[in-house]
């Protein structure tokens, strides 16, 4: 069984504000209202002020002096910035831990096993959910707590997200995708570092 997914009220918030800007309820340059925010969900303004600096801190929204903070105009191009560079972190990654997973992959097969349920849905949320959680294990795995904090401050649930829900309007089976990443270890292929990258590259929108 799949643990729960424990998420503090920030992310919770930002996860709405999310979720928010992807379905069009705000709209490129419409601002965001701290307060207004803050009375629909019943909480206090503060985790809805750190939830819009962690938004802002990956550029999806912008603040300026007596404007508020606005949605910026994203393309594919602004999401695909950030693919290289995480890429490279998880090539090192999974060379790093290459031995332990391919002793004990269990954690990336019960993210597997959720994206296989996922798909058969159509759960764009659970994809996103599950994609993320099974490269979070692999830079887990290598156990070396700055290449998982550089990780961690790519936002890449927040782009995992806009990826999958506005730029990948073909359906992808991304249980199929991550076996695959699976099976490498399993075989412990001296490859793995390549294939994680490559495979990563491969998940950058598309213009």
């Amino acid at each position: 069984m799949t643990p729960p997914v424990v998420h503090s009220l920030r992310e919770q918030i930002r996860e709405h504000i999310l979720e928010g800007i992807v379905s069009g309820r705000w709209q490129p340059g419409e601002r965001i209202v701290e307060r207004r925010i803050a009375v629909e969900l019943e909480v206090s303004q503060t985790p809805v002020r750190e939830a819009l600096r962690e938004l802002e801190s990956l550029q999806l929204i912008e603040s300026a002096p007596n404007k508020g903070v606005r949605v910026r105009n994203l393309t594919a191009d602004d999401l695909k910035e950030s693919y290289p560079v995480r890429a490279g972190l998880e090539q090192v990654a999974a060379e790093l831990a290459a031995g332990r997973l391919a002793e004990d992959c269990a954690a990336l097969d019960r993210e597997v096993a959720a994206l296989c349920e996922a798909d058969r849905h159509g759960d764009g949320e659970a994809q996103v959910r599950h994609t993320v959680a099974f490269h979070r294990e692999i830079v887990r795995a290598a156990r070396n707590a700055v290449l998982l904090h550089t990780w961690e401050s790519l936002g890449v649930e927040v782009w995992t997200t806009l990826s999958i829900r506005w730029f990948s309007p073909e359906p992808r089976s991304h249980a199929r995708d991550h076996q695959e990443i699976v099976d490498a270890f399993r075989r412990r292929d001296p490859r793995i570092g390549e294939l994680l990258k490559t495979h990563v590259l491969s998940c950058a929108p598309r213009v």
